[in-house]
């Protein structure tokens, strides 16, 4: 957590401002008890009512010019833990965009998403209390007890002894609660993974009837969470009762003492006043330093969780060479595979072994298989969103860890299993391909897309809403977009990754025939699960379990590969295999 602290350094004179006004108030409010006793020993005992009237206008204008002061130092105060907050959320958002894939595996989304917002929220809160309080609040007690010194030794001695013994009480429940906090965030990170997947995958959930199972362990999972954060919760709020028990009874033993001088002529009436004053005055400071304490704690808690986050650094290093400056001869391939193996993190076996094979510019590769049989673990070496734990992935010769993961991206066009648009217009999803790219450039790849049509049947065309996520779209007209987004780049690579599962066959044909006459001419590979998407490309590669069952055109693998065969044969009947 104090690490963290780094973040305010640019507004450190907002961060200062608010605790210097708040000693100002305070310093005001120090006074209080004085006049008032002033009042009582001087006014009224003397019946001088000009007297009395003068140092009430004093009280009034000690109340305004503590307030403005008040308001200032909150105004400062919520300034700087708004840009802390702001600038930790830049920085933490930064570094996940970093982080490969297999991190973001190993952490789950849910992680992120609690650390992003939950987490930063308490920090914003606590430096913002911390501002305001951590200062104030023991100022006014030690200067309440400085100012018991001055009226009487004696009586101040109870106000020592009282502060010490809620010292005791404050930090010792601090400590006890700061590691329990930090068990409740963890609790509630798998309460909300829990919740997440239920939400998006509640059609699944309502299609076979476990929506009472859900709701179970969800019960379960919340319920831990409540009774962790009811015994926390508990134990800290024993602060304020033993707090106001320790200085009540202080106030009895300061009133009776106080009382027995008053008697004896030791000590005036507003000498009693102004030190029962100064008593209450540490009751309420204390009772928010105890809960000032008690935000600090789930703040450094959460503090610890947000920097963790912040030491992780990507696990795939970085090459140097620039992917778009590697020039090859003709027959040079542009991608090749060289006995490629790929494991994913904490299993025991390889998804993906034993892969060889090359790419020309210009071919299109079709990868088929069963369910897991490893065809986006394939896809997914090229523009390195994993590493190959064996082999040597090539991008025109060159090992793809030498390259620059920047510029090896920005020639390769990706299309993912799941067709994702933001929300915004149609021009602004085509801009994530190319910032640069023309509204001819678009409508060209709108075209090879087959997307032209759903995009002039929108109002305003390349402006028409699309709303988060694509909502307002078909799950066609979502993949069609996505692929024109891809395209729109114009790269040297092209991943279809089951992209067109939602087309019908005649536009799939349409679209693969229009990715074949692109004039840049892309090595394109198509993963589908669907034999006629790959029936007619240059390359197809069968996968099974991981293993490579055979590679070649649909001719020779109907002849060779009994995988292909089963998969061709189920879609299309033994007829059409033999025919």
């Amino acid at each position: 957590m104090i690490k963290l602290l780094k973040y305010i350094k640019k507004y450190t004179l907002e961060a200062a401002m608010g605790p210097l006004f708040k000693l100002l108030e305070a310093s005001f409010e120090l006074i209080v008890p004085l006049v008032v006793a002033a009042i009582i020993d001087n006014g009224i005992r003397n019946s001088d009512k000009p007297y009395i009237i003068r140092m009430s206008l004093v009280l009034i204008m000690l109340a305004v010019v503590g307030y403005i002061c008040s308001v200032t130092a909150q105004y400062f105060a919520a300034k700087a833990s708004a840009y802390f907050a702001a600038s930790i959320k830049k920085v933490l958002f930064k570094n996940i965009q970093g982080l490969s894939y297999e991190q973001i595996d190993t952490l789950g989304t849910t992680t992120l998403i609690t650390r992003m917002t939950s987490d930063i929220n308490q920090i914003q809160s606590g430096v913002n209390l911390t501002l305001r309080l951590l200062l104030r609040s023991p100022f006014v007690v030690f200067g309440a007890m400085v100012m018991a010194f001055t009226i009487d030794f004696q009586q101040a001695l109870i106000f020592l002894i009282t502060i010490l013994v809620l010292s005791v009480v404050v930090f010792g429940i601090m400590l006890w609660g700061i590691p329990r906090y930090k068990m409740v965030q963890e609790l509630l990170d798998k309460v909300l993974g829990r919740t997440r997947e239920n939400l998006s995958g509640v059609r699944v959930i309502r299609a076979f009837g476990l929506e009472n199972e859900e709701a179970t362990v969800f019960k379960e999972k919340n319920e831990k969470l409540t009774k962790l954060q009811e015994y926390v919760g508990r134990i800290s709020a024993l602060m304020n009762p033993i707090t106001y028990v320790v200085l009540n009874f202080a106030i009895i033993i300061l009133l009776k003492q106080g009382a027995d001088k008053v008697y004896v002529g030791a000590l005036s009436t507003g000498a009693v006043v102004a030190l029962y004053n100064y008593m209450s005055q540490i009751l309420v400071e204390l009772v928010k330093l105890a809960n000032l304490i008690i935000n600090i704690t789930r703040s450094f808690a959460c503090g610890n969780r947000v920097q963790l986050m912040l030491e992780k650094k990507g696990s795939m290093e970085d090459g140097s060479l620039d992917a778009k400056s590697i020039v090859i001869s003709d027959g040079e391939p542009v991608i090749s595979f060289e006995n490629v193996c790929a494991r994913y993190t904490g299993d025991s076996e390889d998804s993906l072994s034993g892969v060889s094979f090359t790419a020309m510019k210009g071919e299109s590769i079709g990868v088929i298989g069963g369910t897991g049989s490893g065809k986006t673990t394939l896809i997914n070496l090229i523009p390195r969103f994993y590493d190959a734990s064996e082999g040597t992935v090539r991008f025109k010769g060159r090992d793809v860890r030498e390259l620059s993961v920047k510029s090896l991206r920005e020639i390769i066009g990706i299309v993912p299993q799941k067709a994702v648009l933001f929300k915004g217009t149609v021009r602004d999803n085509l801009l994530w391909g190319n910032q640069n790219a023309s509204d001819e450039e678009m409508w060209d790849a709108l075209n090879a897309a087959q997307a032209s049509e759903v995009v002039k049947e929108k109002k305003g065309g390349l402006l028409a809403e699309i709303t988060q996520g694509g909502r307002n779209l078909s799950g066609g007209q979502k993949q069609r977009l996505t692929i024109a987004r891809a395209l729109v780049k114009k790269p040297e690579v092209l991943i279809l990754d089951d992209s067109s599962s939602a087309l019908d066959n005649m536009t799939d044909k349409n679209l693969r025939n229009a990715i074949a006459k692109l004039p840049y001419k892309p090595v394109t590979f198509i993963v589908s699960q669907r034999a006629a998407s790959i029936r007619f490309c240059d390359k197809i590669i069968v996968l099974d379990d991981g293993h490579v069952d055979g590679i070649g055109t649909h001719e020779e693998l109907l002849k060779n590969s009994e995988t292909y065969r089963e998969i061709y044969e189920s879609q299309f009947g033994k007829e059409a295999a033999n025919a």
